[in-house]
């Protein structure tokens, strides 16, 4: 089965025969014999009670006629030192006190519930869905027919979406031989057929590698991205989550040319209670990464992340830094690094696509970290990068919590992104 068959079902049309038939079967008339019952109940209720009422009215008749036995029992009773009046101040205590408990009472009866994957990625991605939900919509309002401005129009929708220019243009081509094969008139017959292509663009050969490549013993992570993005408060969000996991992590920081980018991871360290390698102020980024390798293997480390500097608007020099840095890392784990995440900013939209294109010529990358997904509508930038890099997302940012980071399923993302379009 396809990833969008998954999500949204098999398209299926029902023979008119079977939905009739289920109509009849789902003919609810149980609606109105539960308020017949509870009409009823309501009326001997209240029958009941008027009976009741009719017999104290009696009672207190009965009892102003016998005034003077009224007046003798109350004085008796009043006499009876067995009588357990509580007194109004005292009264008012105890129901401020019972007020009290039960408040307390209640109060954990409602705890914050802990927020599951799904619904950080519905939550992250309400920018982007709604935005495109929103345009799409209008679209189809505005056209009656599918003619050539048709496809214009949506292959222009799709590039301000953030999908690309590459995935627009695949992506209208493709429905303008679907429209002819199914002889669709109607703008509304291809809606569905649009998300499928959307999710067909982004499934390929249903090959994604989103899982990252943990070792058995010492895994390393090397992080790339320009400045801003998000690259070292996403290493120090996972160094909590993997720690948290029960892992050994150490941080590493390679980016010696900005003391705050050190500062900031370091600050990070303390947080989460991870060490943290740093050197001395414009200290060359490969001997910091080669004092983190060694002191990574001694001290029987798990993970291994390294900050690196995000100079983009020089290239020819960070290419040569990172070279240096893969070929230290390799002198001590030859097989190292075992991910080579790129960190972008999912507000910039296109900008993140040139990122990672430019990035992906100066070093092989294995993996995205995408940040700051949950303050923008551009989110369909995933799909750009898939179809024109063929980089996997493998990290996903929901926001500004510790914990909003989590490990990149298409499932949970396609679903959040499209839910509710179709």
């Amino acid at each position: 089965m396809g990833l969008f068959d998954r999500l949204f079902g098999k398209k299926e049309e029902p023979k008119i025969e079977e939905v009739v038939k289920e109509a009849l079967e789902n003919l609810d008339l149980s609606e109105d014999t539960e308020a017949e019952e509870v009409s009823q109940e309501e009326a001997e209720i209240a029958e009941e009670a008027v009976l009741e009422e009719e017999k104290i009215q009696d009672t207190v008749e009965e009892s102003m006629d016998s005034e003077p036995a009224v007046e003798v029992s109350q004085e008796e009773v009043e006499e009876l030192p067995n009588s357990e009046e509580v007194p109004e101040e005292e009264n008012t205590e105890l129901v401020e006190t019972v007020e009290e408990n039960s408040s307390e009472v209640l109060e954990p009866e409602t705890p914050q519930a802990e927020e599951t994957v799904q619904e950080k990625y519905d939550r992250s991605l309400k920018k982007t869905r709604s935005g495109f939900g929103a345009r799409l919509n209008a679209f189809f309002a505005n056209f009656r027919s599918v003619d050539e401005e048709f496809f214009e129009e949506l292959e222009e929708l799709l590039i301000m979406s953030d999908v690309g220019v590459q995935v627009a243009s695949n992506l209208t081509e493709e429905l303008r031989y679907e429209a002819k094969l199914e002889n669709a008139k109607k703008p509304d017959a291809l809606r569905r057929v649009i998300i499928e292509k959307l999710v067909e663009l982004y499934e390929k050969d249903g090959n994604y590698d989103e899982s990252i490549h943990f070792q058995e013993g010492l895994t390393v992570m090397l992080f790339v991205g320009v400045n801003g993005v998000g690259k070292t408060t996403s290493i120090g969000k996972l160094a909590h989550r993997y720690k948290q996991a029960g892992k050994k992590v150490m941080l590493v920081a390679a980016d010696t040319f900005r003391a705050g980018a050190v500062a900031q991871l370091a600050e990070w360290g303390r947080r989460v209670d991870v060490p943290v390698v740093t050197g001395p102020e414009k200290a060359d980024p490969a001997s910091v990464v080669f004092d983190g390798m060694e002191r990574a293997v001694a001290e029987g480390i798990d993970i291994l992340m390294i900050d690196t500097a995000g100079r983009l608007q020089n290239k020819d020099n960070l290419m040569a830094e990172l070279e240096k840095i893969g070929r230290i890392i390799k002198r001590v784990v030859p097989e190292a690094p075992h991910e080579t995440f790129l960190a972008l900013d999912a507000s910039t939209g296109q900008n993140a696509l040139v990122q990672a294109k430019e990035f992906s010529k100066i070093t092989p990358l294995t993996g995205i970290v995408l940040t700051k997904i949950d303050g923008t509508a551009r989110g369909g930038v995933v799909l750009a990068i898939r179809e024109e890099l063929n980089i996997p997302v493998k990290l996903i940012g929901f926001g500004e919590k510790i914990d909003d980071i989590g490990e990149f399923n298409s499932e949970n993302f396609m679903k959040g992104l499209l839910e509710g379009l179709i």
